[in-house]
């Protein structure tokens, strides 16, 4: 009987064995999308003070002059390094993509190890499409591994881990080794390396706390750094995934589903379905905005409303209601992101751009005192519908009250930016010119939106793409 490859084998092999030819067309406008929004995101995320903080850290650290960093400056930095600021900046904002139902948002980790892995290398347009395409299929695949339909949830998630560092990690290390140039065996020793340097704890989402703008920074640096290790002969466990004392085991009990690692490996590609965020917020919430605004539209008033309900899917109470107080009364534009009564106040008070801007996130109206007299009459509950339905979606029934006792109901069963309401290009252009907007010129922006329409014909990608990013004045955006 002829023993079964260990599943990083598997991935090893189909990340090995998949050339940029083989990708599908789908698949590489995805990539190059992601590449843009990322950079985008990188961009905007200046406005922080923690953005600061970790640009400062990073070159405060010295070393190799390697790669760039969003932001940072003319000179580079060590590729792990540049990696982790990227990755901290594309994060931060929460308006990064998501993967659903596993919940993960891949691109952040993933193209920042894959840009820092690739400027280190030299790396072709071609060669960065195919590592961050590679790299964003395992990381899903991995995270999908730890999805329990029967609870409707990620089991990383019920144990109080962030799946998307923690699987990011070694979706990053792949996409940085295949950068770097490692065989099959060297690609399997990234992930059994990386599984070591994978964490992350979500607590910040219920309460508060900085953290987790850390978290796709770090598992975006354990991946260049897993595959730098591998190159100069650091090794990992052959069964590092499904091993007794493996991943699996370590970080979700052993209670984990294969086939999601395997079944349609090359075939069924998951990255095309990765969903765009519309909204710079927690992803829980987006729904609501959209059917605040939808009420706005019909005619419902903000100064005549009695009373809101905010029927969600019962899992994602804890991260927008709870504690519904804190949910009522952020205090920082970043506690914003994560309440879903905020949320119904930009969409019946604010909203800008594509619907809900970054500018409706900012300290001074998470404690303005009309939205917090609107969020005070929200009430934040289980919808049955929404239960169902999540969380291959995170749908949202909004049910208003006005002065006069008419009742307003409107429900919102699909996100935008997923495939049942795709973003258009013209939707993900005007994203990227929102985020740049008041950092970099005009002119710079638009080189950046063609290099990236252009990035399979590009040499020297990575560096072509960074350098303009890198050079402009952080002192200069708006910092509200």
């Amino acid at each position: 009987m002829t023993e079964r490859p260990s599943y990083s084998r598997v991935l090893a092999d189909f990340a090995a064995g998949t050339s940029f030819a083989d990708l599908p067309d789908d698949v590489v406008d995805s990539v190059r999308k992601r590449v843009l929004d990322v950079l985008g995101l990188c961009v905007a995320a200046h406005r922080l003070p923690t953005s600061t903080a970790i640009v400062q850290y990073v070159r405060d650290q010295g070393g190799a002059q390697q790669a760039h960093v969003v932001g940072g400056g003319p000179g580079k930095v060590p590729a792990a390094l540049a990696a982790l600021a990227n990755g901290v900046l594309a994060h931060s904002l929460d308006y990064d993509d998501t993967h659903l139902p596993s919940v993960l948002h891949p691109s952040a980790s993933v193209v920042p190890a894959a840009l820092a892995a690739a400027e280190l290398a030299d790396a072709s347009g071609e060669e960065l499409i195919r590592a961050v395409a590679l790299g964003l299929e395992i990381c899903v695949r991995i995270g999908m591994a730890g999805y329990d339909p029967d609870a409707g949830n990620s089991i990383f998630f019920e144990h109080g881990q962030h799946a998307t560092s923690i699987c990011g990690a070694l979706g990053g290390a792949v996409a940085a080794g295949l950068l770097l140039g490692l065989s099959r065996d060297g690609l399997m020793d990234c992930l059994g390396v990386a599984a070591s340097m994978a964490s992350g704890v979500i607590e910040a989402n219920r309460t508060g706390g900085t953290v987790k703008r850390l978290h796709c920074g770090w598992a975006a640096h354990s991946a260049v750094t897993a595959a730098d290790l591998v190159r100069r002969g650091f090794t990992g466990p052959p069964t590092v995934l499904e091993g007794r004392f493996g991943f699996f085991q370590a970080f979700l009990h052993g209670d984990y589903d294969g086939d999601e690692l395997t079944c349609g490996l090359g075939v069924r590609w998951h990255v095309p379905g990765i969903f765009f965020k519309p909204y710079p917020a927690n992803h829980f919430t987006h729904a609501a905005v959209d059917a605040a605004m939808a009420l706005r539209e019909q005619g419902l008033d903000a100064d005549r409303v009695e009373s809101l309900t905010l029927g969600v899917p019962a899992p994602v109470i804890r991260t927008i209601g709870q504690p519904i107080e804190v949910k009522r009364a952020p205090e920082t534009g970043y506690q914003a992101q994560f309440s879903g009564p905020y949320a119904v106040a930009v969409g019946l008070l604010g909203g800008g751009g594509l619907g809900a801007a970054l500018a409706d996130y900012t300290d001074e109206l998470a404690r303005d005192p009309r939205r917090r007299e609107l969020m005070a009459r929200v009430e934040v509950v289980a919808d049955e519908q929404a239960t169902k339905i999540f969380p291959q979606q995170f749908p949202a029934v909004l049910t208003a009250r006005d002065t006069d006792g008419r009742v307003w109901r409107h429900e919102v069963l699909a996100n935008r930016g997923g495939p049942d309401r795709p973003l258009s290009e013209a939707e993900l252009a005007r994203k990227f010119t929102d985020n740049t907007t008041g950092w970099l010129p005009p002119e710079a922006a638009g080189r950046v939106t063609d290099l990236v329409r252009r990035l399979a014909e590009l040499e020297g990608a990575a560096e072509r793409l960074l350098r303009p990013l890198a050079e402009f004045d952080t002192g200069t955006g708006d910092t509200a």
